[in-house]
């Protein structure tokens, strides 16, 4: 019998929309994908049944409602039913278009032809249940800020006499692998990727596959900082880092141990309000924060070494 899905849905003034995708990504949900409705902004996320009950879910729209409140903003109108596997699966991916990020990527789902003529790195992506289809402003700010490390820069950016084709980077929490993906579309040597959801890693290999990326060049595991302390024969050039604020304040005492004194992060999952604590903790642990890019209430951090 098929697994059974929660299927939600969430009409909003559009400038709750990332305060919402925010708080689905908390309660576990996967697949999120939105859409206009006239005025209004229409979410649908799906979440496996037997994570979550109705009072739950009620529980969630009570958040939803509050954070509207606080913004100032009319409540968001929520409603949810069960669906099989198979609904799921096609369903949210009907609302999910090719996208155009900074200067240089265009993320096109797997299931849609290439777009022809086209002078950008294309990124193919199937996220399945992982995090990261390039819709969230965290993913691609994490991206753009890829751009401009990989771009012409001075030296410092990349390293003393580093060419970018050296540079190998470090993905904690890869979700769907995107971010991997795009460090080596941008001219990247090697990546290592880490999850501690393993359909995440499981995700991260499909797109890598579906890419055309040799498997050696991107390598994928379960866990966090300690498996990459164990997996790397020497401190990274690069960090990558989009999950939420409390996970990366947690993990940066770790990053010394596969950092260099030339490496730089990018950190993100940050909503503006959080970045002063976890600018904090990075300056502590010996990270200078370089630029600090906002997008709505979202923020990415870009850092180097003191």
């Amino acid at each position: 019998m098929a697994n059974t899905w929660w299927e939600l849905h969430i009409l909003s003034e559009p400038e709750l929309e990332d305060s919402i995708f925010w708080r689905l990504e908390n309660f576990g949900c996967r697949g999120t994908a939105s859409e206009k409705k006239g005025n209004h902004s229409l979410v649908k996320s799906y979440l496996p049944q037997f994570q979550a009950q109705v009072l739950d879910l009620a529980a969630l729209s009570l958040w939803l409602r509050q954070d509207a409140l606080c913004m100032g903003l009319s409540a968001p109108v929520v409603q949810w039913q069960l669906i099989d596997e198979q609904d799921w699966a096609s369903s949210w991916k009907q609302y999910w278009q090719p996208q155009e990020i900074g200067d240089r990527f265009l993320i096109n789902p797997a299931w849609l032809p290439i777009p022809e003529n086209s002078d950008r790195l294309i990124l193919r992506l199937d996220p399945g249940v992982a995090f990261g289809t390039g819709n969230h402003a965290t993913t691609q700010l994490c991206l753009e800020s890829l751009e401009m490390r990989f771009s012409e820069l001075p030296e410092s950016f990349l390293g003393k006499e580093k060419e970018k084709e050296d540079v190998v980077i470090a993905d904690i929490g890869c979700g769907s692998g995107i971010l991997s993906i795009g460090s080596l579309l941008l001219g990247a040597k090697k990546a290592y990727a880490v999850d501690n959801d393993p359909l995440a890693v499981k995700s991260t290999v499909e797109n890598c596959d579906l890419n055309g990326i040799n498997p050696e060049l991107l390598i994928v595991k379960e866990g966090s900082v300690d498996v990459l302390t164990k997996l790397l024969e020497q401190p990274v050039d690069g960090i990558v880092c989009n999950i939420l604020a409390e996970v990366i304040i947690n993990l940066v005492p770790d990053l010394s141990a596969i950092a260099k004194p030339s490496t730089w992060g990018i950190f993100s999952g940050i909503l503006v309000e959080q970045s002063k604590a976890v600018a904090e903790t990075l300056e502590k642990n010996g990270w200078v924060v370089a630029t600090l890019w906002r997008r709505k209430e979202w923020c990415c951090l870009n850092v180097r070494r003191s």
